[in-house]
């Protein structure tokens, strides 16, 4: 099965350095429809899935940034109905590497990248999104390279430049040594600068790595979101790894933006002999659970005590 429709060379030649969007043909796998996913929520790990809602849009820094809820008392029919009509956003981490049927789609969506751009990803992995009609993704990078594959809804992306005032060393280096953390402060002025591109269904978007990003809903929506590494990735994290660590533990002020190529590969070296000897410095903190699903509540969403995720 072909999944990928429409690729030009121009796209290959744009892949991992521009935003561009492509077509694909995953709807018609059958495994995106309403009693497809409620199937997938029932069987998928608990320990893979993230069940969260937004926090305030009125955070003047970190804008609807994402809480964790308790999906345990749900079924996985309720859990769907809460992101479908309710302030409920689900991600089935890994969905499309653990389940055989969906993994061979995602090999498929591979082959076809690897037989047009000539350069093959590795380590892919893919989860799903079924979110509510109302979600926001924060503003936000991802650590590794990534394609969103829009298949449901409607849905809005904004893209802004790779540059210090929008992605500071700092920050990136905050992010990439805490395992749960990739959002970035944000300010409304950002937007002067971004682009932005309505998803329709069957559109995928690819973007260069590290671009900062942020997602708002205009309907209920599916999305299939695959990461993999390349050596970029893995040498970019590996010298911000170095350089938070040298931030933290002796005071100095490194800058990956600033560094010649030497500097950044050497970084990236001490970046991987710190990680392997432990020396590393870590930001991770513990995941907190602030509400829990509940259908017959407003949203979906009844606020609890927080506590720290056990499952």
């Amino acid at each position: 099965m072909t999944i990928i429709t429409n690729w030009t060379k121009k796209m290959s030649a744009s892949f991992r350095k521009s935003v561009f969007t492509f077509s694909h043909d995953l709807a018609s796998t059958g495994l995106f429809t309403d009693s497809a996913l409620i199937k997938l929520i029932e069987k998928h790990p608990d320990e893979l899935t993230d069940v969260c809602t937004m926090g305030p849009a009125s955070d003047t820094r970190y804008p609807n940034k994402l809480r964790t809820g308790d999906f345990r008392d749900s079924t996985a029919e309720e859990l769907f109905q809460a992101a479908k009509t309710g302030k409920v956003w689900i991600n089935l981490r890994k969905a499309m590497n653990v389940h055989p049927e969906y993994s061979l789609v995602l090999d498929q969506m591979y082959s076809g990248i690897a037989k047009n751009t000539g350069k093959k990803p590795f380590n892919a992995n893919g989860g799903i999104l079924i979110t509510s009609p109302v979600a926001k993704t924060p503003y936000h990078f991802d650590k590794t390279e990534t394609i969103l594959w829009h298949v449901r809804g409607p849905k809005r992306i904004f893209f802004y430049p790779i540059e210090e005032k929008f992605i500071s060393d700092e920050s990136y280096e905050q992010a990439v040594t805490n395992m749960l953390e990739d959002d970035l402060p944000y300010d409304p002025s950002f937007d002067e600068d971004a682009t932005f591109i309505d998803l329709a269904e069957g559109q995928a978007v690819s973007w260069p790595l590290s671009a900062p990003h942020r997602v708002d809903n205009h309907g209920f929506c599916v999305s299939v979101t695959t990461e993999f590494s390349s050596k970029e990735s893995a040498l970019k994290n590996a010298a911000m790894i170095a350089n938070a660590t040298l931030r933290e533990k002796f005071g100095v002020s490194p800058s990956w933006t600033k560094q010649s190529p030497i500097n950044r590969l050497s970084k990236s070296i001490l970046g991987i002999a710190l990680k392997k000897t432990k020396l590393a410095v870590s930001s991770q903190h513990a995941d907190y659970v602030t509400f829990k699903v509940d259908t017959m509540a407003a949203g979906s969403v009844v606020d609890v005590e927080p506590y720290e995720r056990n499952f």
